[in-house]
């Protein structure tokens, strides 16, 4: 008989490692922390084993879903913004049958990162980006046409990072960016 004592902390799993890099790495290109500070706290983060050790590493961090979410909901139609228009920290939008058009390139974006969500059965989807955001679709799973995308030749963009994430059924998606 082996006596393990009762009180062991927890151990940290390598999905808490992981969301907790995620949240520095977002963090850190929102401009909330700088470089080194980064870097320090991506050490701690990746050699923690206690749970108390990651939230020490977040813990003066904001919380990440600051900002409005803007969803919409509908079994078709357009969803359709463009011009001078208020950009959400979060859109989110759910169709079955619809098409998108979201033009940010005149909008006001007051965040550094912009969520998009597409749910999308069948239906486009078209999004316009400033002329100096940056843009991710990595988390979209598009499962009939991949998205057509073509990144700006300059290097160093500075504006809004826009992240683009969801499900494209039978659709595609067009991203491009608007003339500065």
């Amino acid at each position: 008989m082996s006596s393990v004592p009762e009180n062991l902390p927890s151990r940290v799993s390598e999905v808490d490692r992981d969301s907790a890099v995620e949240r520095l790495q977002e963090a850190f290109a929102e401009g909330l922390i700088p470089q080194e500070e980064m870097d320090a706290r991506l050490h701690v983060a990746l050699t923690a084993t206690t749970p108390g050790e990651l939230a020490s590493v977040l813990a003066s961090l904001p919380d990440e879903a600051v900002g409005p979410i803007v969803e919409v909901n509908t079994a078709g139609g357009l969803i359709h913004r463009r011009g001078s228009w208020q950009v959400p920290r979060t859109f989110r939008v759910n169709s079955r049958m619809g098409k998108v058009y979201l033009d940010l390139s005149r909008a006001t974006i007051e965040y550094p990162v912009v969520n998009i969500e597409l749910h999308l059965g069948y239906g486009w989807a078209r999004i316009i980006v400033p002329s100096d955001a940056v843009v991710n679709y990595e988390q979209l799973n598009a499962e009939w046409k991949q998205p057509s995308y073509r990144a700006p030749q300059r290097s160093g963009a500075s504006g809004a990072r826009i992240r683009i994430s969801g499900t494209m059924g039978h659709g595609r998606l067009w991203i491009k960016h608007g003339r500065s």
